[in-house]
Order: C-alpha cells, then structure tokens, then sequence
C-alpha cells in the first residue's frame, strides 16, 4: 500500500474519531403554540416546547421527585411568608444574559405583574414579589403564608431579565437555559430547536428537534409508521400494537367540563347533578380508551394529589333520575353551550361529542362549539363571559388539590365559573393553612361541597400515551413533559 493511500486512511481514522454525527428527531404535537412566551398563557403546545428552552429554580424526576433545578439545593424558610434559594453560579441564558437573581426577580415580578394578566397565576397562588440577596441569593415572597411554594417554583420558568422586556421577542424567539435553544418558528408548520453545547447540565445527545403541529390522531399515527415522526404524543390507544413502539404512563390530566354556574342554563343545581348523572363514564374509559383511563371518584383532584377526599364516589349512570330531576328542574330542552377545542389531547372532540349526546338523550339541547385552541384559550378565560360549560383536561404538576382550587373553583381566578364568596373564601384559608392535618380536612371539606353543589362534571382519569419510532430510547414522564435531553437515540 502506497503512502498516500496511507496517508488518506489515517486522515479518515482522525475525522471519524472526532465527529459526532448528528441526531434529529421530529415531534408530533397536538397543537400549535398561541404563543412561545414562557409565564403568560396557559398553553400546553406552548409548555411542550419551551420545557426544553426553559428551566425553573425547582424541578421534577422522571417518577415527580421535586429537586432542584437553577437553585443549587432546596429553599430554606425565613419567614411565614419568605423562602430564600440559593442560585447556581456560572449559568447563562442563551443570548449571553447571566442567570441570577436579577433574573428570578425579574421573573416574579413579570408573571405577577397584573398588566400581564397571566393565565399562569392559577398555579402560582399568593406569590406576590422577589428581592435580591446577592447575586447568587433571592427570597421569594408570599401575600400569604403558602407551604407549597417549592412546588409552584417548579412552574416558574426563568427568563433573561433584559431580554424579557421585549413582549414581541420572547413570544416569538424564546431565550432560556435550558438544554435546547429556539431556531426557527415556520407559523401552521412546525419549530425547530437545537442542542445547547453549554448547557450547565452537560450536552445533549440529540442534536436537532422538529415540533410537528398535527392535531388529528389519524395523521400522527401514519407519520409514526411512515418514519416521518419519531414521537407522537397522544398514540390511539387502539393501534398501541401496531407502531413501533408504544408506552404509557399514569399521567396527572384529568378531563371535566366546568359549569358556568351563574349562567341560567346550568344555575338550577338539580340539572347539575343531572349533566352527572345522564353520563356512563365506564363506557367512554372503555369504548374511547380501551381502558387507559380510570373513572373519576367525584372530583377533580386526582388520587395521590394532597387533598384528594377518599370519601367520595363517582356520579352514578342513571338516565332516568338525571330526566326526573330535569323535570322537576323545569328545564327540559333547555339549551347549554357546551365549548371544546379538537387535536390538543387524546379525543377531546369524540369524548366532546359522546358527553353531548348522553346530555341530549335525557331531554336537554346541546350547543358543541369546537375551537381552534387559542380560540379556546380565550374563551375559557374570559372572565366577563364563562360559557355555560366547557372541556378541559386539567393537569396537577402541584400534586396538590390547591392546583384545582384555583384553575376551577377559585372565583375570579383561572378558569373558575362562580361567584361563590364563601367557597373563595375557604379555597384562600386552605391554601394558606401550615398544619397538614388540617389542611387536608379543609379540602375534604370543600371537595364534598363540590360534589354535593355539582360545581363540575369530573369525567375520567387518563394515562398519556406515546408511540416512538424504533430508534428511541426514552422512559415517558407522570408530568407529561416532553424533556428531549432525557432521550437517546439508537442507530
């Protein structure tokens, strides 16, 4: 052998030893982003993206551990109403920006700005400010005393203290520092994020993300088996068998429909306890399900959540006591808008739908407005015009029932549809309650209240499941987050 043939072969020994070869996934995701600011919508397209762009001074293991993220250890109390945390040193944002306590209080204040009017506040219960120790120190401050507040700043992403005073660029070019970086938004299509090489947590393996935008079930599923997607969220359960891969888990979303109580439609609490009753929940967790999906227990809080009343039962299925008590109600063919969105979670629309006509069949008329989802962001939250009921799937990353309180229940806040002074009143002592025994009997007391007042219509359960191509290598998460720096790939 010649020495440039030599020469050639020993080159191509260098190259290959020091390249890595790129790895790209492509995501299909049930919804299109309304926006990618990080702290003002509640949006879940917007959240399955930035949860990878983002981070938060706290953060959860794969099975919901709560640990430390930005902060370097746990936050310690002050005070009744202060909890101090320490800040990892050296961590930047992606345009440069160091991360520290400008940040985080930068960041409080932004999200609890009411100018901002964020959706997120559901979450984030009496936070109320955020003063700089040093540069590496910052108390977060409560209106109230609140023994979660480790938990909501799991919730609370961080965001570049300058960079975030532009609206405009951080809803459209997102900045974090987390373990992915933004790169380009192509609108009705798709978003693509690259590895962030200095990410504090060590590189990622996969170099190159795609979010798809595909809101039909049908079409992830046949990307899936094309090859055109590696992970599809929200797999037909029916077709687990035939995709490369399938997993689940016991994920924290529970579907309900939220009465707007006030409304006319829904006020009498006799076609309340109907709408429950006129609903088989066994057969929508089996016929639409296959049985990834439990039956709720009469709440909305989910089971394992602090605050969950092991002392109710589901609604049973009686569609003649639901047509007597409508009788008795005086309203029967009474219209109620019943306001749904299509493609965000697992048959929203056929479960949508199926719950319309168990409530047609016991004499009401169902008006079914299906929304594009910002539509149906907007809706939902508009505080002056709650629709007389609408379809949700409510997620609980608290793991507890205050999470609940405030999205549904609280009046005036989230997505709640009431104007109970009494039932806001008893959902602000129980938030701020500090012993934990009676803590949980306030809640038990007010789920009952709940259930007996038929604030809401609890529906199921769910698991989330996933289809992946045969490459991937990834253990889904309880929270339901989509974090690509836990996934690797196999070629």
């Amino acid at each position: 052998m010649n020495t440039r043939i030599l020469g050639l072969a020993a080159g191509l020994a260098v190259l290959f030893a020091s390249t890595s070869w790129a790895q790209s996934i492509t995501v299909a995701i049930g919804s299109e982003p309304s926006t990618l600011d990080p702290q003002l919508r509640d949006d879940g397209g917007e959240r399955q993206v930035n949860d990878n762009i983002y981070e938060a001074l706290m953060a959860r293991t794969a099975t919901g551990d709560l640990v430390p993220g930005l902060a370097a250890d746990a936050p310690t109390q002050v005070d009744a109403r202060t909890w101090q945390f320490k800040l990892r040193e050296g961590i930047k944002f992606h345009n440069g920006e160091p991360f520290n306590a400008d940040a985080v209080v930068a960041s409080v204040l932004r999200v609890i700005d009411p100018a901002n009017n964020s959706e997120q506040m559901a979450y984030l219960g009496p936070l109320s400010g955020a003063e700089k120790v040093d540069d590496l120190t910052v108390r977060i401050i409560t209106s109230a005393p609140d023994p979660i507040l480790p938990a909501r700043m799991y919730w609370l992403k961080m965001v570049p203290a300058a960079y975030s005073k532009n609206a405009t660029a951080i809803a459209e070019k997102p900045v974090g520092t987390g373990p992915y970086k933004f790169g380009t938004w192509d609108r009705g299509n798709s978003i693509t994020m690259t590895a962030n090489t200095d990410y504090w947590g060590g590189e990622p393996q996969i170099d190159d993300v795609t979010y798809r935008f595909v809101s039909e079930a049908g079409t992830r599923l046949s990307g899936l088996v094309a090859g055109e997607f590696d992970v599809v969220v929200n797999l037909l359960p029916e077709f687990a068998d035939s995709v490369p891969q399938a997993k689940s888990v016991s994920g924290l979303e529970a579907s309900v429909i939220i009465l707007g109580v006030d409304n006319p439609a829904v006020k009498d609490v006799r076609v309340r306890r109907a709408l429950n009753m006129a609903i088989d929940r066994h057969a929508l967790a089996e016929s639409l399900f296959a049985g990834n999906a439990k039956v709720t227990t009469g709440q909305l809080v989910l089971p394992g959540a602090f605050g969950y009343n092991e002392s109710l039962e589901n609604w049973p299925y009686d569609p003649q006591g639901a047509k007597k008590l409508i009788a008795e109600a005086g309203a029967a063919g009474t219209t109620i808008d019943l306001v749904g969105e299509a493609g965000r979670w697992l048959k929203d629309r056929e479960l949508i739908e199926a719950v319309a006509a168990y409530w047609t069949e016991v004499g009401l008329k169902v008006n079914v407005e299906i929304l594009e989802f910002s539509v149906y962001l907007d809706r939902i939250f508009d505080m002056g015009n709650r629709p007389d009921s609408y379809f949700v799937l409510n997620s609980n990353e608290l793991f507890d029932a205050d999470r609940e309180m405030a999205f549904a229940y609280e009046p005036g806040q989230g997505g709640a549809s009431n104007s109970d002074k009494a039932l806001g009143e008893a959902i602000r002592a129980a938030r701020s309650e500090v012993d934990g025994e009676k803590r949980k009997a306030a809640y038990a007391v007010i789920t009952k209240k709940l259930h007996d007042e038929a604030y809401d219509v609890p529906l199921l359960n769910h698991q989330d499941i996933y289809g992946m191509s045969e490459k991937m290598e990834w253990q889904p998460r309880v929270d339901s987050k989509i974090i690509v720096r836990e996934m690797k790939v196999n070629e």
